[in-house]
């Protein structure tokens, strides 16, 4: 039972190198030449195993931050603001999706050796851990306080690959009289098998899980909207620092101006079949 309070991801970044044309590339603000080191905390697991059992790869979703400029004194929030989320296996950064799954998306899987001078993936483990499958132990469980993660197995039809997700429960819902459960929690990373090609995922989602049965789960998908442009206005209008700043106003990219950050929105679903189960500890 993984402890993901206490699992990070920890890298050291290459020597900072100015831009051609961006003032504030990837929102640094030290010195040319510094590097810095970044750490967080882990969402979820996802591990790919084939029809014989063996495993095929091993993905984790990072918690996210609000995009910011690093590391400065003031002014910290980059306004225009926007989310900044990385997804990685033991060796790859995949794509997160910003579209429906059924929208093929331009998609690049970097390597993590290419992308840092170094990183490390500390997964931390409870040292106890009980598997409840049955509808009283859970509420027991819940009532009690323990630590609990939720484990959803379940088979991709088209590739016959199968996909075990644990995930930390952040909300349980019991009803202690009828002897009734469910989860509703989140965010989780799925993979999009569509993209697998026997060494990497290269595209994976953001989503939210829910289950209230051993045989069954739901998923909701995260994807990018586009605002109304009444409210783009207000949205897209920079606060200070402008993280699109040119060095020469004169000198523009060819994509001069880059897109503003978008919206996020939860819409669409998948339910199958699965395997649920409830990992708690004291």
């Amino acid at each position: 039972m993984i402890n993901f309070s206490r699992s990070t991801f920890t890298w050291h970044s290459h020597p900072w190198q100015p831009d051609t044309h961006y003032k504030w590339a990837g929102g640094f603000v030290g010195k040319f030449g510094e590097t810095y080191h970044v750490r967080f905390i882990l969402d979820s697991k996802c591990k790919l195993r084939n029809s014989t059992g063996e495993k095929l790869a091993e993905l984790f979703l990072g918690a996210p931050c609000r995009n910011e400029y690093t590391i400065a004194t003031n002014n910290l929030f980059q306004i225009p603001s926007g989310e900044w989320r990385m997804a990685f296996s033991q060796n790859s950064i995949p794509s997160i999706a910003n579209q429906h799954s059924a929208e093929p998306e331009k998609t690049r899987v970097k390597p993590l050796s290419q992308s840092y001078q170094n990183h490390k993936i500390d997964i931390r483990d409870y040292t106890k851990a009980t598997y409840l499958s049955d509808v009283r132990s859970i509420i027991e469980s819940t009532l009690d306080g323990d630590a609990q993660n939720a484990l959803t197995i379940y088979e991709d039809e088209k590739t016959g690959i199968e996909v075990e997700l644990e995930y930390p429960i952040n909300v349980m819902n019991i009803n202690v009289k009828e002897k009734e459960f469910q989860v509703c929690t989140g965010p989780i990373l799925l993979p999009d098998l569509s993209t697998w090609d026997s060494q990497d995922i290269h595209r994976v989602f953001v989503a939210h899980a829910a289950f209230s049965r051993f045989d069954q789960v739901e998923f909701i998908l995260r994807r990018s909207v586009d605002a109304a442009t009444e409210e783009r206005k207000w949205l897209d209008q920079p606060r200070g620092r402008d993280r699109f700043e040119l060095i020469n106003s004169q000198y523009q990219p060819s994509d001069f101006p880059p897109p503003r950050p978008k919206l996020y929105a939860y819409n669409e679903t998948w339910e199958l079949p699965a395997q649920n189960l409830i990992i708690s500890t004291k």
